[in-house]
């Protein structure tokens, strides 16, 4: 090892004493993320919080892959600027991540001496290359390349010895031979860095963390909302939703049913619900665009479902690994006639399991579909949270009785929620079907009977009280900002920052998109006199799905750039602030 990088390590150590970013990167098989895996699991031993962001190429599986972590002292929901460390165990193919490992001057590149010359996007940043022969050394410890980064990047970060090994022996499924080896791997690792590294990262007790991905919560938030059945079909990157839901619900009593596609998952869960089942599926994209006829049909025969679309790059199959904001306008917009529906986004991981649980909540009570708009970026990150925290109640579908005198399925209520028979039940039979139909569901083209059904629809939803959830709204300032999804994180970080140099945002964070809470926005926004949204996607699509549903104030600006690239809390810190400083020098 060079011997003049003593004095820049130590200096990147002392930056990064509260809040360090690591990227762990190699090719497939090299076993990068069961590395990161283990160091958030490290973290959270050692009273850290966390977040790990999965990345990988197009091939999705078997191709390049990196691990992206930022560990605090304090919950973080956003990567950070750049990153201290990277661990690169070979150069395969790891220009694909140029963009998203940006480096610091003060950042160290830990790298295999025997992988050839260090890829010059990277030496452009000024980082301090550390080679190491991390093949010989790992073969040495008859272990694999992927112990020795865990160590390496532990060790750099802070995190304690003992507390890493405590990962490996909890995450190591095999025979005692290998732990020993995985062990003296990652020891092997420690000590080559170990003149290097600073003070360790500050852990505390704290209050109850879990440590979960948004895929998990949101299917946490599922089950005990009461979701009983599942039909779907896999795609990156809704999948672990499902494997992880499919064990959860055989302990509950219910069950997952691997569908042929999506076509079949959404008729399936609309024949369980209709059945008296909580039911619901998960997808991307190109699953959603499948089943909008499906979920037509829910709306039109009044079926309670919950659809989760976590979001990717599109259009069509897209970039299936990467994270993007870009199914709003096709979720809120998306079906043919006047359909309306529930349109709902988690702000955070943790969120994902409340905001899942709201939406079978809401569904049941509201008898109507249910779409969740998670994304990637929320999906497949694992993070150290503190115990999410569920909506208080069980789902309440109004059921008819049996043998309701005069029963109308489709009555023509006050609040527009009628009482739904489930088959079966003596003397409330009745016929459901996507046709429009009078309130005894008789099918029927009169325009009488359309208006009243329409009306009836979108009166249920719309007279609903919400309450507080609609949305999280932090400050009181002139100037807001509007966003929603995985966006929140990365804004809040960047409004602290804003702060910092003089410039007072407030945060509104939507998590109910529609229908959209005019009254509620009125007076969040009371007293802003501009407002600017934040985004992921091309087309600024929550800038004017908003402009077309409500009167913005002042000319409202807009900060969207689309995926993979995730938002970073500076550019958007730097945008609020000129955005800010633009009036002030034209006044």
């Amino acid at each position: 090892m060079d011997g003049s990088t003593s004095i820049e390590l130590k200096q990147a150590a002392h930056v990064v004493q509260r809040d360090v970013s690591i990227a762990i990167a190699g090719s497939g098989g090299s076993g990068v993320m069961t590395a990161g895996t283990w160091l958030l699991d490290a973290a959270a031993r050692a009273g850290l919080y966390g977040l790990m962001v999965r990345t990988s190429g197009p091939q999705i599986r078997g191709g390049e892959a990196a691990a992206l972590l930022r560990l605090s002292g304090a919950q973080v929901e956003s990567l950070d600027d750049a990153f201290d460390v990277l661990v690169a165990l070979d150069w395969q193919n790891v220009h694909r991540f140029a963009d998203e490992i940006p480096l610091r001057a003060t950042s160290v590149l830990v790298c295999d001496a025997d992988a050839g010359e260090v890829p010059a996007v990277f030496l452009a940043s000024g980082a301090r290359v550390v080679a190491l022969p991390l093949k010989k050394m790992a073969k040495a410890a008859g272990s694999w390349i992927n112990m020795l980064a865990l160590g390496i990047s532990g060790a750099l970060a802070g995190v304690p010895q003992a507390q890493l090994e405590e990962a490996v022996r909890s995450g190591w499924k095999r025979d005692g031979d290998g732990l020993a080896a995985n062990l003296r791997a990652l020891n092997e690792g420690c000590l080559a860095v170990a003149h290097l590294a600073g003070s360790p990262l500050t852990g505390s007790a704290g209050p109850r963390r879990w440590l979960l991905s948004g895929n998990e919560a949101a299917g946490y938030g599922a089950l005990r909302g009461g979701v009983r059945f599942v039909a779907a079909y896999p795609i990156t990157p809704a999948t672990e939703m499902l494997e992880w839901m499919a064990p959860a619900l055989a302990r509950t009593g219910g069950c997952l049913l691997q569908a042929e596609d999506e076509l079949a998952s959404i008729n399936m869960i609309i024949g369980a619900s209709f059945g008296g089942v909580p039911s619901l599926t998960a997808t991307a994209g190109p699953g959603l665009s499948l089943m909008t006829e499906g979920i037509g049909l829910a709306v039109a025969a009044e079926v309670p479902i919950v659809v989760v679309d976590v979001m990717r790059g599109g259009p069509s199959t897209g970039i299936p690994a990467k994270s993007e904001q870009s199914d709003l306008s096709f979720a809120v917009a998306g079906l043919h006639g006047d359909a309306p529906r529930l349109v709902v986004s988690p702000t955070s991981i943790s969120d994902c399991a409340a905001t899942t649980h709201w939406a079978v909540q809401l569904a049941e009570a509201l008898q109507c579909p249910a779409l969740v708009l998670s994304d990637q970026f929320l999906g497949q990150s694992q993070a150290i949270v503190r115990a999410p925290e569920l909506p208080e109640g069980a789902p309440q579908r109004l059921v008819a009785p049996a043998h309701a005198p005069g029963y109308k399925r489709y009555a023509n209520t006050e609040n527009g929620v009628s009482p739904m028979a489930i088959p079966g039940t003596p003397g409330v039979t009745y016929t459901a079907d996507g046709l429009e139909h009078t309130e005894g569901a008789i099918p029927s083209s009169q325009a009488a009977d359309h208006r009243k059904q329409l009306d009836k629809r979108l009166r249920k939803l719309t007279g609903h009280d919400y309450g507080s959830r609609w949305a999280d709204c932090e400050g009181d300032a002139p100037l807001a900002v509007i966003t929603f999804g995985s966006a929140t994180g990365p804004v809040r970080e960047a409004a602290r920052r804003a702060a910092a140099q003089g410039v007072e945002v407030r945060v509104i964070a939507l998590r109910l998109l529609m229908p959209l809470q005019a009254a509620a926005l009125d007076r969040a926004l009371a007293g802003v006199e501009r407002v600017i949204v934040v985004e992921q996607n091309h087309g600024a699509q929550l800038l004017h799905y908003l402009r077309g549903a409500y009167d913005l104030p002042g000319q409202p600006a807009s900060f969207h750039h689309p995926g993979p690239l995730p938002l970073r809390p500076a550019e958007i810190c730097n945008a609020l602030v000129a955005w800010a400083r633009e009036e002030e020098t034209l006044a």
